[in-house]
């Protein structure tokens, strides 16, 4: 009986991992993907052309359009015709609001001060529904740049890419269920039972992995949700110091078995900020399990909230490795892990790359600074008023003719 639960167990957890693999290469595939579409058609703004009727611009596989300071379209090539489904020559002399047909874009492109530059998107209508990115940027004489990409197969990619993940974490929820009451019972009879102890270590190896495949599901469902823009709900009055306090207690325990004391530092009086209680919740846990796991035993993580202007600034300390220079830039990517042979304790590499889609919902920003050997402080902002909109994630597509 005992052999025949022990190999069911086995099996299942292979199972899981074979499945875990393939899931992985999948979206290793789809994300290649999405950067050699968005390579392939990324402008150079250094040398983009700027002068009407000239020829190159033609050969651009982006559109180009030019406003002059009275807000008329004085250049336009031939992709920007094709991708607002416009006989070409007939945009010349157009408006902002002639071009695009809505209400929303011209407010935010006739609004740019000189140097300023904003991003949204419309759904030209060509016989198929095109998603197109816009560009604008306001030259110091007054005039517009606006650059046209095409994106629609890069959003195609990305939904596929949120309901793979979706659903195949879905399918993994049940039999991992029974892996994880597998092991407890495995476990629990282990330790009543005349049980080698190299065996008991192996049983609770095998629990301890369990959960961080648990973990690995929970997260993937919390990414493909949150980058699908559903899931941000800025509702909340939101007490950053006294969510840092019990982010640092749900932890403390964890802190304790490895030697690492955590610390808040809280300024006084700190206004409320509006956003999504559970998800800044689960940014600080995220942080501060970061910083106990890389530090070293007596080490001290400490967690600082402060006011600054009009947003409040939340850091997050450690002395514990660092993080290499050629790393840095690439730490909120998903599934992004660095060194393993100097982490102490696992991760999915998905909990960096959740706070950021997070913060940047809330309309904030994040990053961290880190020297090797001396440790890192993982900084974020939220504003004190919610965002209109939820940055980070793709805009409300409009309609343009």
């Amino acid at each position: 009986m005992e052999t025949a639960l022990v190999i069911g167990f086995v099996g299942a957890v292979a199972a899981l991992v074979a499945a875990l693999v393939v899931m992985r290469r999948r979206a290793d595939q789809v994300e290649a993907l999405e950067d050699r579409l968005r390579a392939a058609s990324e402008p150079d703004v250094d040398h983009r052309p700027t002068l009407p009727g000239d020829d190159v611009d033609d050969l651009l596989p982006v559109g180009v359009l030019r406003f002059d300071p009275a807000g008329r379209i004085v250049a336009a090539n031939a992709r920007a015709h094709a991708l607002l489904d416009v006989v070409p020559g007939r945009l010349l002399g157009r408006s902002i609001m002639e071009t695009f047909l809505d209400a929303r874009v011209e407010g935010a492109l006739a609004s740019l001060a000189a140097g300023a530059s904003a991003v949204t998107e419309i759904r030209a209508r060509d016989g198929d529904q095109r998603t197109v990115l816009v560009r604008a940027r306001r030259a110091p004489g007054g005039a517009l740049d606006v650059v046209l990409e095409d994106v629609t197969e890069l959003r195609r990619l990305q939904q596929i890419r949120t309901e793979f993940i979706d659903n195949l974490s879905h399918e993994l929820r049940t039999p991992l269920s029974t892996v994880s009451l597998l092991a407890e019972t495995l476990a629990r009879d282990a330790e009543r039972a005349d049980v080698p102890a190299r065996m008991r270590e192996r049983i609770a190896k095998v629990e301890v992995e369990t959960g961080h495949l648990v973990q690995m599901v929970n997260e993937l469902l919390d990414l493909a949700r949150i980058e699908g823009g559903s899931q941000l709900r800025l509702e909340d009055e939101v007490d950053l110091g006294r969510l840092a306090e019990s982010s640092a207690e749900r932890l403390r325990l964890f802190a304790d078995r490895q030697g690492v004391t955590i610390a808040v530092e809280l300024e006084p009086d700190l206004p409320l900020v509006r956003g999504d209680e559970a998800r800044l919740g689960q940014v600080f846990v995220n942080l501060v399990h970061n910083a106990v796991k890389f530090s070293p035993d007596g080490g001290e993580v400490r967690i600082g909230v402060r006011q600054e202007g009009d947003e409040v600034v939340v850091s997050v300390r450690d002395h514990g490795i660092g993080i290499a220079k050629a790393d840095r830039t690439r730490v909120f990517e998903r599934f992004y892990k660095t060194d393993r042979a100097r982490v102490r304790g696992g991760g999915t590499g998905l909990g960096l790359s959740i706070a950021r889609h997070v913060v940047r919902g809330h309309g904030g920003r994040i990053g961290v600074e880190s020297e090797e050997g001396e440790g890192s402080t993982f900084t974020f902002t939220i504003p004190l008023r919610a965002p209109e909109g939820v940055p980070g994630t793709a805009p409300e597509p409009t309609t343009a003719a």
